[in-house]
This record gives structure tokens, sequence and C-alpha cells, in this order.
């Protein structure tokens, strides 16, 4: 059951009530007896704490096995492979602009 938030129009009295969400809205301040405006409320925060949040929380134990040899297997490879290859673009790159510096003289 929420909680309602409700000011009173002629004292400024500001109060909550815990009602059901089909239970009418409270029409009178309980100190003055004032006509009543239920409030806009922010509501409650969710927080999501710990797992079974997200799908992969639910991954079968075979499944994570093979995703770590992958994991590590590319791993090995890509980082020597893309060392070179780092290398390799620079040193094309600087030779294309000179080319293209003498062409255009």
């Amino acid at each position: 059951m929420p909680t309602y938030e409700y000011k009173c129009l002629v004292c400024d009295n500001q109060f909550e009530r815990f009602q059901g969400i089909t239970a009418p809205p409270i029409e009178e301040c309980p100190e003055c007896q004032g006509k009543v405006k239920r409030l806009i409320g922010a509501g409650a925060g969710l927080i999501f704490k710990g797992s079974g949040f997200y799908i992969t929380d639910y991954r079968s134990e075979g499944y994570k096995e093979s995703a770590k040899k992958d994991k590590n297997s590319s791993s090995d490879k890509g980082s020597s492979s893309d060392k070179g290859e780092k290398k390799e673009t620079k040193t094309d790159t600087s030779s294309e602009s000179k080319s293209k510096s003498t062409d255009s003289d």
C-alpha cells in the first residue's frame, strides 16, 4: 500500500497517509478540517543490489568456462599481433604522406 502526501489549502499543514490504491483520497485536514489537496510524491527509489538482475547472472558453468578460455586465448593472440600491426600502420602512414607531399610539389 502506498503512502500519499496531502497539503491543507487553509492552514498549509502537510501530512502523509498510508492508504490503499483504491481508497478514496482524503478531503479534510485533520487539524483544521479545511480542504486538502493530494500532492504528487516522488515514490520509492528502486535499488538493484546483488546478483540476479542481469541475464548473464544465470549462465551455466559450462558457458562461463568456455568464455574464460576464449577470452584468454584471444587476449594472448591479440596482444602480440596488435602491437605489430600498430607499428606497421604508423610506418605506412608516414611513407604515404611523404610520397603525397613530393607529388604535389
